[in-house]
């Protein structure tokens, strides 16, 4: 069954009611000086058809995979000779997130979130890696 992806057209979906569902009742208060709850309608339609389309996306796997883990399987080309396997990790917040780093411009590119050691074996085991190096 092909995948609906609400991901590529969900947040302009969602924009799209809320602006319904908001400027329209204030255009035709600012027109009319009048306010009925019917002018809610158009707005509230689009955002529940963007609940039912997300459901339906979040359903399609039926439980089978976990949402964020769809997209692992998108894999980033790594070249060792060019690059080498880092974690990065915030000193702040802990967030870490695992990827490349280029030997000759240290320019980084993200893989995944590192959310736990399970993330991080999973990552190594993708690309091949041994071990991986932390930076803060």
């Amino acid at each position: 069954m092909k995948k609906i992806n609400s991901v590529h057209f969900g947040g302009k979906l969602l924009g799209s009611g809320l602006a319904a569902t908001v400027l329209v009742p204030l255009i035709i208060k600012l027109i009319t000086g009048t306010f009925s709850p019917w002018f809610l309608l158009p707005g509230g339609t689009v955002l529940i058809i963007w609940l039912i389309l997300f459901i339906i996306e979040m359903r399609q796997d039926f439980a089978k995979v976990p949402y964020y883990a769809k997209h692992l399987t998108d894999t980033v080309k790594y070249d060792s000779a060019r690059q080498y396997a880092v974690i990065r990790s915030s000193i702040c917040t802990g967030e870490a997130v695992a990827g490349f780093k280029d030997r000759e411009t240290g320019h980084f590119t993200e893989v995944m979130v590192i959310r736990n050691n399970l993330d991080k074996q999973q990552f190594m085991k993708q690309y091949g890696i041994d071990t991986i190096k932390k930076e803060y």
